[in-house]
């Protein structure tokens, strides 16, 4: 099976950098409550895990606009207008001639005296109006909803991003509802980015969240959803708007929407709200749910509909007969873990209604969301086969996501998909560093793995960083027995004798949970594979076999880690630091546990394949060029190669512990 990858870092590439605030100087005092809007702007975008908060200029008069205009990089323009002044839609207006690719937005307080002159503007150069209700996160809104409708195209076609279309004309409605609506989705996507591998994919997932588009009529409504009904997570709509933008109100245009939609897609998850009660049967009839405007807690309501079923938050399978929960997903490896126990009606009723690819949608898995939505019930009427089918997929996604990434190890995370982690925040070391290129290489070429029945990985693997090695030396004060001169047996006791940090023990156990085979357990030292002065051989490398007991093996993987630390102070690993010019006590150890690749002939386990790979060829023959470099390949261990390879070392010291 194969999937294409999403490439988060090509989403959301329009955003509002610099914001134009155009209002007299009391209001735009009011609006900064003291003069901190970039201040609560900033706070907001840090709770919610936004990035790239953007810069207010203000201005009052129509020369200050122009000159901030002609300066360059606005984004999007507000206007303020005052009670006996609507000078700045005249601004606007000018501002619109020049630039009319940038977007304008009118935010006011609704009084009497703004909504009379308002009444007579020409209001056709506004993107949206807002009220004002002295709503930060109002600010924020704005901002997402113009982000969001500059990347909406370019982000459904080129990743399957999801759109959540909200159909309302009421002003002080939407202006209302629309910060608790961009709230909750940005807590959920803050969610859903934890299944990213490490923290800058995290950030980048977030980019994935689904879109919230906003029509304030009919005709605008069902040109949205015609487009991208495909990705349409799901419709709130008001009951009453006009059919066109220069129609009258047709008091069931809601209704008529959603029943089109209805015939559309059967099981597209549709909210219906109004202000009148009466209007309830008309969200039984098209089979949406009902919310009532006039509530008091209509917030808490509708992140209840949102998250019961537009897909947000946890999977809640339930019994189709009394819709009593079953079993609980939080997040893809539940699902993964689960998929096969999950009870056959509940599966069966969640996969008929589109569910399954509906959650994986919401939480940005597109290639699963997308490749699962193809297999419909009508199409595969086999519950067991849907189980296969999504188990397959799943993995095949994990396996082309770990591959090429350094991921942060987490426990409940790790398993056998999983392919190469760090614990820590310090550096994977030289020969770890490697090895992560040689993954991240591999994951590129992905034309290496499509003959059938041959995979090109590196073995399972998961890095201990420098932190942890300072932390080690810094706890057990191992410092001055390492620096001074002392036989190399009696460092060794020290070292043993010191403890890892204890939060280690639960990942180490976590990872001989997957990894039950022998496991290498080597150095990565800062500067082992350096390009001029190579320190191959110069430290320890260890092996462990299985064993039975997990606390024995536990306690042989804890000591081969220390004796790997313990090597960087050997005599002979000192001696090379004076010969290359290096200092001692600037060196630093990350540890490498790897899978040994192998098979298991009569009792005892051997190694597939050896071999030395070196980047320049300093004895080219005939054609050969220097730049191809050479590769030496052995059966089993490769002593012999591995002799070769450090011929420039002083010392060679291979143990083994059992």
């Amino acid at each position: 099976m194969t999937l294409k990858d999403t490439s988060f870092v090509d989403l959301m590439l329009n955003r509002v950098y610099n914001v134009l605030l155009i209002a007299n100087p009391y209001d735009a005092f009011m609006l900064e409550d003291d003069g901190r809007v970039d201040e609560k702007i900033f706070s907001e975008y840090a709770r919610l895990g936004l990035r790239f908060p953007p810069r207010f200029l203000q201005v009052h008069s129509h020369e200050e606009a122009k000159e901030t205009m002609a300066g360059g990089h606005i984004n999007l323009v507000i206007c303020m207008p005052a009670a006996e002044d609507n000078s700045v839609f005249d601004i606007a207006r000018d501002i619109k001639e020049g630039y009319p690719q940038t977007p304008i937005v009118v935010l006011t307080p609704f009084s009497h005296g703004i909504t009379r002159r308002m009444q007579n503007e020409d209001l056709s150069v506004f993107e949206y109006v807002f009220c004002w209700l002295g709503n930060t996160e109002l600010l924020l809104s704005i901002i997402k909803l113009m982000e969001d409708r500059m990347n909406l195209e370019h982000d459904i076609e080129s990743a399957g991003v999801q759109m959540l279309l909200v159909v309302e004309d009421s002003i002080r409605f939407y202006s209302s509802i629309l910060p608790t609506l961009y709230k909750f989705v940005l807590q959920q996507s803050l969610a859903f980015a934890t299944e990213a591998l490490n923290t800058s994919l995290e950030a980048l997932r977030m980019r994935g969240r689904p879109k919230i588009v906003l029509a304030r009529n009919y005709e605008e409504a069902w040109d949205l959803y015609n487009r991208f009904a495909d990705n349409t997570l799901g419709v709130i709509s008001d009951c009453s708007f006009p059919m066109t933008a220069e129609g009258e109100k047709d008091e069931e245009a809601g209704f008529k929407l959603l029943s089109a939609i209805r015939t559309r897609d059967p099981y597209i998850p549709l909210i219906l709200d109004s202000s009148e009660t009466d209007k309830a049967p008309l969200a039984k009839a098209c089979h949406a749910s009902f919310i009532d405007k006039n509530s008091k807690k209509i917030g808490v309501d509708l992140r209840d509909h949102l998250r019961d079923y537009f897909g947000f938050g946890d999977f809640i399978f339930r019994d189709p007969d009394t819709m009593q929960e079953v079993a609980r997903l939080h997040n893809l490896k539940d699902l993964q873990d689960n998929i096969m126990t999950l009870p056959t009606r509940s599966l069966l009723y969640h996969i008929s209604h589109n569910n399954v690819s509906r959650w994986l949608a919401s939480r940005a898995l597109f290639p699963i969301s997308q490749f699962l939505k193809g297999i419909t019930w009508e199409s595969l009427q086999d519950v067991d086969a849907h189980r296969a089918i999504i188990l397959d997929a799943i993995v095949a996604y994990r396996r082309m996501k770990n591959q090429g990434v350094v991921a942060v190890f987490q426990r409940e995370r790790f398993d056998q998909y999983s392919n190469f982690a760090r614990i820590g925040e310090g550096s994977l070391g030289g020969k770890g560093r490697g090895l992560a290129f040689i993954d991240h290489l591999l994951g590129r070429h992905t034309d290496l793995n499509e003959q059938e029945g041959v995979t090109v990985s590196i073995p399972k693997t998961v890095v201990l960083c420098t932190d942890i090695f300072d932390e080690f030396m810094d706890t057990n004060d191992l410092y001055q027995i390492a620096l001074a001169d002392l036989p190399d047996e009696e460092i060794l006791e020290h070292f043993l004798r010191g403890r890892l940090p204890m939060r280690l023990v639960g990942d180490l156990e976590a990872f001989l949970d997957v990894v039950d085979g022998p496991i290498a357990i080597r150095s990565s030292s800062l500067l082992e594979d350096s390009h001029y002065q190579p320190f191959a051989g110069v430290y320890s490398t260890y092996m462990i076999s299985s064993a039975r007991d997990r606390y024995e093996r536990l306690s042989m993987l804890s000591e081969a880690i220390k004796a790997v630390y313990a090597s960087v102070f050997y005599q002979t690993s000192k001696d090379y630091m004076t010969a290359t010019s290096n200092v001692i006590d600037q060196e630093k150890m990350a540890v490498i546990l790897q899978e040994v690749v192998g098979e298991e002939h009569n009792g005892r386990f051997y190694p597939i394949i050896s071999g030395v790979a070196r980047s320049i060829n300093y004895y080219p023959i005939g054609d050969e060029k220097a730049e191809e470099g050479t590769v030496s390949l052995a059966m089993g261990l490769g002593k012999y190669m591995a002799a070769q390879a450090c011929a420039s070392a002083l010392h060679i010291r291979t143990k083994s512990c059992r």
